[in-house]
């Protein structure tokens, strides 16, 4: 609007003097000359400080569109951080509360666990006091095994030693058997029996083969068989000799002199027969005489058959066991000590 005056009263000055050249002095001309030079040059440098501001002004204006465009995205990001920051301090509160609540089963969490420390470290010990009372007892145990072992080797040994001694003693009393049965086969039958029990030799002798009825005095049959018997153990010095008299259960009618009784025809038997055995060679340390009267029968006395069973005498060999006591009593002072 501005530009448009200035430019309008150019104009009607320059019209104003063309029309009145006559009338206006030359100096005016002169000075309407140079104010329109002045005017024009006013007009070039209004014109070229309107392009100047036009220029500015485009360039304001372009400054405020990317000023308004930042100033836009600054406000977006400012709700974009604002709703991030928001979510942040959410998420660090959330997470001060996990790390206190963390922080208090920790604690408590640390004392469980130093509680459970000190009942480990207690059982530990414990248990390590056991172990060195396990491996002291251990080591006591190994040597008590090494001493069973030992005494074990030596029982072994005396158990071999004894199996041995029962072996010979075995053989003796089947020898001695075997001896006396071949001695006595002339007379073997219902009135004379060789056996073995319990490790002895029975030679049972009836009383139809040794003496009449109700006497103590052996018939020359009986003599004889007798005679045979102390031959065989005259070559026995280590068998010791038993003579058993035994009766039935019928008692004296009319008892006499020295018998009153079955224990003294037992006896007296016994002792016959004993003197008979030491008068064929049988040493009398040997011989041991006893009378066992009607007390242990063979049978029941209900028939004269059975009575006449349980009249005999026995004669009980048995083999010395000096060497078999002498292991049995060495076990035993073993087994003492």
């Amino acid at each position: 609007m501005k530009k448009q005056s200035i430019l309008f009263m150019a104009t009607a000055a320059l019209t104003a003097a063309t029309v009145l050249p006559g009338c206006v002095a030359s100096k005016k001309y002169d000075d309407l000359r140079a104010r329109q030079t002045a005017t024009e040059q006013g007009k070039a440098e209004a014109e070229r400080q309107q392009r100047l501001a036009v220029t500015e002004l485009k360039k304001a204006t372009d400054e405020l569109t990317e000023l308004r465009l930042n100033n836009k995205r600054l406000m977006a990001d400012s709700t974009q951080n604002g709703n991030a920051l928001r979510r942040t301090r959410t998420l660090y509160t959330q997470l001060t509360d996990s790390y206190d609540k963390l922080l208090k089963n920790s604690d408590r969490a640390m004392a469980d666990k130093s509680a459970d420390y000190n009942k480990v470290a207690k059982d530990l010990a414990r248990r390590e006091a056991e172990l060195g009372e396990l491996d002291a007892s251990l080591k006591k145990n190994r040597t008590e095994i090494d001493k069973l072992n030992a005494d074990l080797k030596t029982r072994e040994a005396k158990l071999a030693e004894l199996t041995q001694a029962l072996a010979d003693k075995d053989k003796a009393v089947n020898d001695l058997r075997n001896s006396v049965s071949n001695a006595l086969r002339g007379f073997q039958g219902t009135d004379l029996q060789v056996k073995m029990k319990d490790g002895k030799v029975y030679v049972s002798l009836s009383e139809q083969l040794l003496f009449k009825s109700g006497s103590t005095k052996v018939d020359p049959k009986g003599q004889q068989a007798l005679q045979q018997l102390a031959t065989v153990l005259k070559t026995q010095p280590d068998v010791n000799v038993v003579v058993e008299g035994h009766t039935d259960n019928v008692a004296f009618s009319r008892p006499a002199g020295a018998m009153q009784d079955n224990w003294d025809l037992s006896v007296l038997r016994a002792t016959e027969i004993a003197r008979l055995l030491t008068a064929g060679g049988v040493q009398p340390q040997r011989v041991t005489a006893s009378g066992r009267s009607q007390y242990v029968p063979v049978a029941q006395n209900d028939s004269p058959q059975n009575k006449a069973l349980n009249r005999r005498t026995e004669i009980i060999l048995t083999p010395k066991l000096d060497e078999l006591l002498k292991i049995l009593d060495s076990n035993s002072t073993t087994g003492g000590k």
